[in-house]
């Protein structure tokens, strides 16, 4: 069990729009919520005006405190990881450093550790040892989380009990948490919409029309779930929340960092420029998804288009013309 009982402090580790408007989503659900930024400037603007550049205009309630201390976070008695992927690693071990295990750690981080290819629970396990792990995932946006617009999304963990803890901990009436034991396919979908959401944006940007994005998209999530049964993924998840429904999401609007990322390459914006200065988790899964799909002989043409792309070794229009080519097949 998680040991969590009413009373209990979430704590929310990172400092940025998707940290914050979990922050606000615990506060929501009755939580008291000590949020966690790397950057004082952060911390120092929440005590003072109760807000961040994050989300702007949104007032942060009483029940959301906040420091830059990892010691400080001592009383929690869960935790809400949402950081990059690429930096989940880091914290963790910062986290280990500073306080004693034991406590569960929710990543809410959508991506495959480019390193080492482990799923952001693993990643979680070898950083903080003794901390039972979890993953949320599903289709939210910051800003509709941060506005307290109903949104829906999965929690997850190999414990089915621990997962119906947390859910029920952080849940309210306009952020419902469905809760899973299957980890993995909650980590697949998040992973990989990312970068399915990149190849829509590029269709799109190409000028190609909705018609090519449904295609792009319905292809996709067949490589998504060929992708996830390799990992013991369910059927369940991966038509679910943060499956299917994730891939819904991101693929079709500009929100979506990824989408818009590959709207810019579409549009023809060089790769270090596309992203706008905001974080495209598909971009550094791509390669790594690509990889270990190859690696487990399941077929991704369009992971494998997108990881050329952003690798420099193809361009756009080359990489959509080469799977267009592709051999007729019958459709699974």
């Amino acid at each position: 069990m998680s040991g969590l009982t009413a009373s209990s402090v979430i704590g929310i580790v990172g400092g940025g729009a998707y940290g914050t408007a979990l922050a606000l989503a615990a506060a929501r659900a009755g939580r008291e919520v000590l949020f966690w930024a790397r950057d004082a400037a952060i911390v120092t603007a929440i005590r003072e005006t109760r807000q961040t550049p994050h989300l702007p205009g949104v007032i942060l309630p009483e029940a959301i405190s906040a420091t830059s201390s990892l010691a400080a976070l001592s009383a929690v008695g869960a935790f809400v990881v949402a950081v990059p992927t690429q930096s989940l690693r880091q914290v963790c071990e910062g986290l280990a450093q500073a306080l004693s295990a034991g406590r569960p750690v929710i990543s809410a981080a959508k991506g495959i550790e480019q390193a080492t290819g482990l799923f952001t629970t693993q990643v979680i396990a070898q950083a903080w040892p003794g901390s039972p792990a979890a993953i949320l995932s599903g289709p939210s946006f910051a800003a509709d989380i941060g506005r307290g617009l109903p949104t829906a999304v999965t929690l997850a963990a190999q414990d089915a009990n621990l997962a119906r803890a947390l859910a029920e901990a952080l849940s309210s009436s306009a952020f419902r948490i469905y809760h899973s034991a299957d980890p993995r396919g909650v980590e697949v979908g998040g992973a990989a919409k990312n970068v399915l959401a990149i190849a829509a944006g590029i269709a799109i940007g190409l000028g190609y029309g909705e018609s090519a994005r449904a295609a792009l998209v319905a292809r996709g999530f067949s490589e998504l779930r060929r992708f996830g049964e390799v990992f013991g993924a369910q059927g369940e998840t991966l038509m679910g929340l943060s499956g299917l429904g994730d891939v819904v999401l991101s693929c079709a609007s500009p929100q979506s960092r990824n989408f818009a990322f590959g709207l810019a390459l579409g549009q023809g914006r060089p790769i270090a420029d596309a992203s706008g200065g905001k974080l495209a988790e598909g971009a550094f899964t791509a390669s790594v998804l690509a990889r270990i799909a190859r690696e487990h002989k399941v077929e991704m043409p369009i992971a494998d288009a997108v990881a050329a792309i952003i690798a420099g070794e193809i361009g756009v229009r080359e990489a959509v013309a080469g799977l267009l080519a592709r051999p007729i097949r019958a459709e699974n």
